[in-house]
């Protein structure tokens, strides 16, 4: 299992941390997501095996936010 953090921007409200987890939640591989709203960040556990970051700045990209991997 590992971890990742990710910067995005265009958050404002609840109703966007709702779309940003059920993006990220919905990959498969995603085991864990919590999004922050006041920090603009998500934490993102998941199956290297399976899903690997690059493809939440995608699903991010895809529901109209732009993501950053956190290094």
């Amino acid at each position: 299992m590992e971890n990742t953090k990710l910067h995005i921007d265009g958050m404002t409200c609840d109703g966007c941390v709702r779309v940003v987890t059920r993006a990220l939640s919905g990959l498969k591989g995603v085991s864990k997501t919590r999004v922050d709203l006041e920090h603009a960040t998500a934490d993102v556990g998941y199956d290297e095996t399976l899903v690997q970051p690059p493809r939440f700045v995608q699903a991010l990209d895809e529901v109209g936010y732009e993501a950053t991997i956190a290094f």
